[in-house]
């Protein structure tokens, strides 16, 4: 077993604090990381704080992993000793379900194994990326291309593919208009895939504060979502809308803006039900969709992607120690627009 430095939540609610933790040792197909940065996702958030369901404390948060091959098993053929590698949300699944078998392990119909609070094969608790070092199963290392700084790229393992699989999936390119609701964390980097896919993005947020930056990333136009105007303006006129918050939304407003055909798709999952009129789908032969994380062939594409068009994340680069303090900024909104944790100062 691994002895590793982490910064755990002891308890639902309790503030993260330095600990150490138990890491398996490598085994056949298995792969060391010295994690070198992970980024901070409000999922982390939802998870240690209890929102989403009980879970088994301690918890080291972190799905948004970037680091460096320090071993490999005896069996691993894709990733070698000095390897800049990333991991995201998953780091297991059942490989044979037909969601597995197509590529698509984030649906594994027996349940996809999370890189933090949940139980991998061998029956022991997954802990996450606040952590000095990861043992992963080759087939969900992911390999970071060259090019792409290492901090900056933490959060497009999650943030990233979160975005990238829903608008290739509905076809966002050139023709397409794509509205993105919220410029935060995970809408920013969609801001920058959707416009590099060659799309017409427009960006919806509460108030006009941001719109420079979105402007800026890619966006064509930047329309804020408390002026009732902007609902009348934009009717009918998306292809595609992707919904990236984490709170209550008007859904019927919304699909209105969609044209015919059109689809808008929730990424962000708030903590309530949504209601909408059947008639704001069926008047438009208009689609209302979901969409996770993406499967590990199309991580890589997105990677990939990212390289090609030198898409990263814009981050803020914390210590350890700031943490919990960089938690309530996340809640508060204060971040431009993802914190990302220097891992070496953990030690």
């Amino acid at each position: 077993m691994y002895t590793t430095n982490a910064f755990a939540a002891p308890a639902a609610g309790a503030p993260l604090r330095a600990m150490t933790i138990q890491r398996r040792e490598v085994g056949p197909r298995d792969v060391l990381i010295d994690i070198s940065y992970c980024g901070i996702c409000h999922t982390d958030i939802h998870t240690v704080r209890g929102e989403w369901g009980e879970r088994s404390y301690p918890i080291v948060p972190g799905h948004e992993i970037i680091g460096v091959v320090a071993a490999i098993g005896t069996d691993v053929t894709k990733h070698q000793v000095g390897d800049v590698v990333g991991v995201g949300c998953m780091v297991n699944s059942c490989r044979e379900c037909v969601s597995c078998r197509a590529g698509e392990e984030q649906y594994c119909a027996k349940g996809v194994i999370g890189t933090y609070a949940a139980v991998d094969v061998d029956g022991t608790a997954t802990q996450g990326g606040y952590a000095s070092r990861i043992v992963v199963t080759e087939d969900f290392v992911l390999r970071i291309p060259d090019g792409l700084d290492r901090a900056a790229a933490a959060p497009l393992v999650c943030a990233g593919i979160t975005m990238y699989s829903p608008l290739r999936r509905w076809g966002a390119g050139p023709g397409k208009k794509v509205a993105i609701i919220g410029l935060g964390g995970v809408g920013h980097v969609g801001v920058k895939l959707a416009a590099a896919m060659g799309a017409e993005v427009i960006v919806l947020s509460q108030t006009l504060k941001k719109r420079e930056d979105g402007l800026k990333l890619g966006a064509a136009g930047y329309y804020a979502t408390n002026d009732p105007d902007t609902f009348t303006t934009l009717a009918g006129t998306f292809d595609l809308i992707l919904n990236t918050v984490s709170a209550r939304v008007d859904m019927d407003a919304y699909l209105s803006l969609l044209g015919t055909g059109g689809t808008l798709v929730s990424v962000g999952i708030p903590p309530e039900q949504l209601a909408l009129h059947t008639f704001s789908l069926v008047m438009g032969r208009k689609t209302l969709a979901g969409s996770l994380f993406g499967g590990i062939a199309e991580t890589q594409e997105m990677l990939d992607f990212c390289a090609q068009h030198n898409i990263t994340a814009d981050i803020e680069t914390i210590p350890a120690q700031e943490i919990n303090k960089a938690y309530e900024r996340v809640l508060a909104s204060d971040v431009r627009y993802r914190f990302v944790i220097d891992v070496a100062t953990l030690s």
